[in-house]
């Protein structure tokens, strides 16, 4: 078997992990019986393109056990641990391309490797398998019927591509469903946000100004946990709504030019680029901390950073100090990435649970389906998504009320008012 991972003597403590987020994924556990006995997956090659972690390990299992040929690639190039890399590889044979650290050279080789599996099926977080597809193995396009894409930042790529009538195969948007972005994105977000930031610097949050750029799902739900924490929240946004949401749930709004002069911390969750730019560094207290919390690094203008700095030093394990030429010093978390993932072990697994159940279903959806989907950006059929619910709410022990026929037909009909 092929692999490429940073030590396989890692895999026993990578099983352990694996192990332990099984426990708290009790609808993908359900799947993967399922799979298991229906083997809905069989003979089909999957290229996933997900971070590495023990959560997508048993989302690996899963797809295993539904008869699927699976090969995983780390889909940025430090949330990848490697002792779940390791065990995925010895434990569960999943050729798996990832090293925490990897540098940008070793990462694409990685999505290449990815498709030299010859997929019928792409499963992508970021869109950087499928835009390699597109851009330099176009002649892997002709055996892959469909995809699924886990974040915003990907299904903004790829809803670009499908509007440029360049994409070639049908992709499900996992991220739009309800039991994804309204858990995942938020809840999941929210803390894994914020013990990256402990875990990396070790501060107190109480008291400090902490400055979110972005108020969509991931940046409400880091937002709901720093003002938990005691910090005084700053939200800054280019939409006028999500602006508006903000300022009615509490939190200061601004222009980052203005949050910029008082901010302690920003996190950026916007999927776009270079929110936080050269005119905001130079506006920045001494000591500022800076995290990016988007799939990308871009969000942050790290070469602008870089320019106006006279000397960076590690300081941290994933904290860079730069000194500017104005003498003040600004710290970068885990070079720009995710810092939920590069600094500490990303979501929970009890809310990735119903992402990866999303995924699982969805290939399955693919698989019966894509011959009739045009090749648009999709989002997870409804049915899906409220079994998924059904399934949690069962796991938890809460059950929910049904509708009687009398007010099934009451929604249904126009007739009756007052």
């Amino acid at each position: 078997m092929d692999y490429d991972i940073r030590d396989i003597s890692l895999a026993e403590k990578g099983k352990l992990k694996i192990e332990w987020a099984e426990k708290h994924m009790p609808v993908l556990k359900y799947i993967k019986e399922k799979f298991n006995r229906e083997k809905p997956l069989k003979g089909v090659k999957i290229s996933a393109c997900l971070h590495v972690t023990s959560e997508t390990a048993n989302l690996m299992e899963a797809l295993k056990l539904g008869g699927a040929n699976v090969v995983l690639t780390a889909s940025n190039p430090l949330s990848t641990q490697d002792d779940v890399a390791a065990s995925l590889v010895k434990h569960y044979q999943v050729p798996v391309f990832a090293i925490k650290g990897e540098d940008n050279k070793k990462y694409y080789e990685h999505i290449h490797k990815a498709l030299n599996h010859k997929p019928l099926i792409t499963m992508d977080d970021g869109a950087d398998l499928v835009s390699t597809a597109h851009s330099e193995r176009k002649e892997t396009l002709k055996g892959i019927i469909g995809g699924t894409e886990e974040t915003t930042t990907g299904v903004l790529r790829l809803r670009s591509m499908a509007s440029h009538g360049v994409l070639y195969y049908p992709i499900i948007s996992v991220n739009d469903a309800r039991t994804k972005y309204l858990f995942d994105n938020r809840y999941g977000t929210g803390q894994s946000t914020i013990d990256g930031i402990l875990r990396a610097t070790n501060i107190l949050l109480a008291g400090l100004n902490f400055v979110i750029s972005g108020y969509g799902w991931c940046g409400k739900g880091v937002a709901m946990r720093a003002k938990g924490a005691g910090a005084h929240v700053i939200i800054t946004e280019v939409n006028p709504i999500r602006a508006l949401e903000a300022v009615m749930d509490g939190f200061r709004v601004m222009s980052m030019e203005e949050a910029s002069k008082i901010g302690d911390i920003f996190v950026t969750v916007t999927g776009n680029k270079n929110v936080i730019r050269r005119e905001h560094f130079e506006n920045m207290k001494n000591g500022a901390i800076v995290a990016n919390s988007g799939h990308f690094n871009v969000e942050i203008d790290i070469p602008a950073l870089k320019e106006l700095s006279i000397s960076h030093r590690k300081i941290r394990e994933f904290v860079d100090e730069y000194t500017l030429k104005n003498k003040k010093k600004i710290y970068l978390l885990a070079e720009g990435r995710l810092i939920n993932l590069s600094a500490a072990e990303g979501h929970p697994a009890v809310v990735m649970d119903m992402s990866f159940s999303n995924q699982a279903l969805s290939v399955v959806y693919l698989v019966k389906n894509a011959e009739k989907m045009k090749n648009e950006v999709y989002p997870v059929p409804k049915e899906i998504d409220e079994e998924i619910a059904h399934l949690k709410l069962k796991s938890m022990g809460i059950k929910i009320d049904s509708l009687t026929p009398e007010q099934r037909k009451y929604l249904e009909e126009w007739a009756e008012g007052t």
